[in-house]
């Protein structure tokens, strides 16, 4: 593994940031059609091979288990947990906005992940911001993105979803959470509606689901975070829920304390599952990009939400905060600059139950997974704890 890893970060990297300066979104969608077709594929033998190969390599199997064996594998203890009546094998997901359409919905457990996050997706399809909107801010360890919810639509993941061809055979082991996000062509004052159209779609296919109000990226959209626009939103699909599914609402960095706290206590009244913390934050203090190379502009007067490294601190803020004021009755899932066991660490014990990562990911490369598992195992043995879910809160 760990050569892998060093191939990834000694050479990969550097080839594919700086040396042939790929366009990122690009480099994105050529990944995807890969990931697709061996997401998808059922008659072709490398296809059983290779996802086996990438299951080796990448995958979470602590007790030594791989899949050519014929005995089920056994979950590490140590690092799963059941929420929300959903089992995860350990702490750690893939982030929202990396497989928008669910492309890939099948194969993010062989990369060592304990859950993963589709979307976001909205009830039209749409196509998002102009290009280019995606880059990579490397003397930061961040990514600036503008994307604009570009995604094929509830419908058509749905559809994806009820036929895709390994996720409906096999017993659902593997959380699959979707994010949802509201359509640029509904007004905010109909937000609630469009949210609804998703949810009842996709009801059937997610393990858990987030309302999403905190992407800088679609006008208004963060207005919807304030009580008064976020009350029918969740009135609406709780209604239509039942609280059959688990209910999650993830918020942006940037908002004061105070209006944190005031989602937080809309969200218990509405018997919301959990929050996220956080999206992308718009602020631009603190960075060592003053530039946007692709565009010539200041990174001052560039639109987009930055994710990685800048964001890291706030988000752990923000998860404290919550975990505090709920006094640990709200599940979080801690997202925001995780590269690292010390960062998975310092959130799980600031009371995120579970985290997720994207940015972290990109610039790391997949062996990141179980690195970061293999240092939270560490960490509990160093703290003389037998369960992730002992160092929940920790340090809170």
């Amino acid at each position: 593994m760990e050569r892998s890893v060093d191939f990834y970060r000694a050479i990969l990297r550097p080839l594919l940031f700086s040396g042939l300066k790929t366009d990122p979104e690009w480099l994105h969608q050529q990944t995807f059609q890969i990931l697709n077709w061996l997401d998808v594929q059922t008659a072709d033998p490398w296809r059983s091979w290779l996802v086996g190969q990438l299951d080796r390599t990448y995958g979470w199997h602590p007790d030594g288990w791989h899949p050519d064996r014929s005995s089920s594998p056994l979950q590490t203890p140590n690092l799963a947990q059941s929420i929300w009546g959903c089992h995860f094998s350990n702490p750690l997901g893939l982030a929202a906005g990396f497989d928008k359409d669910g492309l890939a919905a099948g194969l993010w457990g062989s990369f060592g992940f304990g859950f993963a996050e589709l979307g976001t997706v909205t009830l039209h399809g749409q196509p998002g911001n102009p290009q280019p909107r995606l880059f990579r801010l490397l003397a930061d360890q961040a990514v600036l993105n503008r994307m604009g919810f570009n995604n094929q639509g509830a419908a058509v993941l749905a559809d994806r979803l009820a036929h895709h061809p390994h996720l409906q055979t096999a017993p659902r082991s593997f959380p699959l959470g979707i994010n949802l996000g509201k359509s640029k062509i509904t007004p905010l004052e109909e937000a609630a509606d469009d949210y609804l159209g998703s949810f009842r779609l996709l009801k059937p296919y997610g393990q858990y689901f987030v309302v999403n109000v905190s992407s800088p990226n679609t006008p208004g959209l963060r207005s919807l975070q304030s009580v008064d626009q976020l009350e029918p939103i969740f009135q609406a699909l709780q209604e239509e829920n039942q609280q059959e599914k688990p209910l999650l609402v993830k918020i942006a960095p940037d908002l004061l304390d105070e209006d944190i706290l005031a989602v937080v206590e809309l969200a218990q009244r509405y018997h919301l599952a959990g929050m996220i913390a956080t999206n992308t934050t718009i602020r631009r203090e603190g960075l060592k990009t003053q530039t946007l190379e692709a565009t010539g502009q200041p990174i001052a007067q560039e639109a987009g939400g930055i994710s990685g490294v800048p964001v890291r601190q706030r988000s752990t803020d923000v998860i404290r905060l919550i975990h505090r004021h709920t006094q640990g009755q709200l599940p979080i899932i801690g997202v925001g600059g995780v590269f690292t066991a010390e960062d998975a660490w310092e959130k799980i014990t600031a009371g995120a139950s579970l985290i997720q990562t994207y940015t972290g990911w990109i610039y790391e490369g997949p062996g990141m997974v179980q690195r970061i598992l293999q240092g939270l195992e560490q960490r509990l043995q160093e703290n003389h704890l037998t369960a992730i879910s002992q160092a929940i809160g920790l340090n809170a």
